[in-house]
């Protein structure tokens, strides 16, 4: 059956690749593991009793929030989305500026399926969010690739790159930025970078597409402009989700961009899901309505910087110092460590051991590199589990050097 079943599969199938934080999930859930791999917000600040009260709109307007819905989204959650979203957008968004996905990782496919071809070029950080480069890569796309430092992609890099490639004749369909806490680097990309990569968009006519699922959550500072709100010609797709600010199982996220492109992305999403959950949006909505949203981004914000503050003083308690070097992350949900000396893989085998999960750095890359980096996520553990791993995962490094 094996045989038939490999004589059937599409060209796309043989080229797919999984997640390799779910292809490990079965070594981070045995017992007594500490885990500082996957990404995930802490349950045990779910609003939950808030949430629950949302669902009055099941009584109250259940013939129609459990009919289909449109492809583009629920109208009152998008009339809330336009006015709650304006101060960080620069404006109210327009109705047909606005798509609601399902998560914001829906956004990248579908701007892959509306403007992508095979053998494309889209030019990403290295290293970037895995997620998003893995459909990049199923939808046939090539990567060009441009570095990141403390304060984000190093855009200076970009046009000699651009033009390498349109001298090639290859085409370059969009740029990819994560810009606020980066995915995993955890950095954020300064207001002068950002002027300067609308600028290189505008002079080779080349898009960026804006990932931002963790602008929200900003411990340290003030909120930067996103590239949407400085953006004059209509050059930035603006991607979002209510997974780090309500919670992930709402699977729900929402874009926004110039409406010709909406359109075209809105008529893929009825091919791939007809429209994203219509219950679970009018429970977001409702909820966002009372004003829960408001009042819970504070807390998210409080509980998460003491986490932060606690895997920031565990790693100055328990790592090798000397060995070991990493940047504070202002918000978000990562710490990146660099360890020159250690291999990530020999360190990932040797924290297993010990019973605490970090995903390997070359997990992040589309290339070559990330063999002595690491992610680690500060907000599912507790500070007690936090202060622990960290003693665990000095132990590891101490028995590497």
């Amino acid at each position: 059956m094996s045989q038939l079943w490999d004589s059937l599969f599409s060209e796309a199938a043989g080229a797919i690749k999984p997640s390799p934080i779910r292809e490990m999930l079965h070594l981070i859930r045995q017992p007594g593991m500490i885990s500082f791999a996957g990404g995930m917000p802490d349950p045990a600040i779910f609003p939950v009793s808030e949430f629950y009260e949302a669902t009055a709109i099941l009584r109250d307007s259940g013939r129609d929030v459990l009919q289909y819905g449109t492809t583009e989204g629920y109208g009152p959650l998008k009339d809330f989305l336009s006015a709650w979203t304006a101060p960080r957008m620069g404006r109210r968004l327009k109705e047909e500026e606005l798509l609601i996905t399902s998560g914001s990782t829906q956004v990248v496919d579908l701007l892959n399926w509306a403007i992508v071809d095979k053998g494309d070029v889209i030019i990403v950080e290295e290293p970037s969010f895995m997620g998003s480069t893995l459909n990049m890569h199923n939808h046939g796309a090539d990567f060009e690739t441009i570095s990141c430092d403390a304060e984000g992609m190093e855009v200076h890099l970009l046009p000699e790159k651009i033009e390498a490639l349109q001298k090639a004749g290859r085409k370059v369909k969009y740029i990819y930025c994560i810009t606020n806490f980066h995915n995993p680097l955890g950095c954020t990309l300064t207001v002068e970078r950002r002027k300067a990569l609308l600028d290189v968009a505008y002079r080779y006519g080349i898009p960026i597409l804006e990932d931002d699922p963790y602008g929200y959550v900003r411990f340290d500072g003030d909120h930067l402009p996103t590239l949407f709100s400085l953006d004059e010609k209509g050059m930035v797709i603006y991607a979002c989700s209510f997974s780090k600010i309500l919670a992930p199982g709402t699977r729900l996220g929402w874009c926004a961009g110039p409406a010709e492109l909406i359109r075209k992305m809105a008529i893929f999403k009825q091919g791939v899901d007809v429209c994203s959950c219509v219950v679970s949006q009018a429970l977001v909505y409702e909820y966002c309505r009372q004003g829960h949203l408001e009042a819970f981004l504070p807390k998210i914000i409080a509980h998460y910087t003491k986490k932060r503050d606690a895997m920031e003083e565990a790693f100055k308690r328990h790592l090798p110092l000397d060995e070991v070097h990493w940047v504070k992350p202002e918000g978000g949900f990562f710490y990146w460590l660099e360890t020159p000396k250690i291999d990530v893989d020999e360190l990932f085998r040797k924290a297993i051991d010990q019973k605490v999960a970090i995903v390997p750095g070359h997990t992040f890359f589309v290339g070559q590199g990330g063999h002595h980096n690491c992610r680690l996520c500060y907000t599912f553990a507790s500070p007690e589990e936090i202060d622990e791993g960290a003693r665990r995962l000095g132990s590891a490094m101490r028995e590497l050097l």
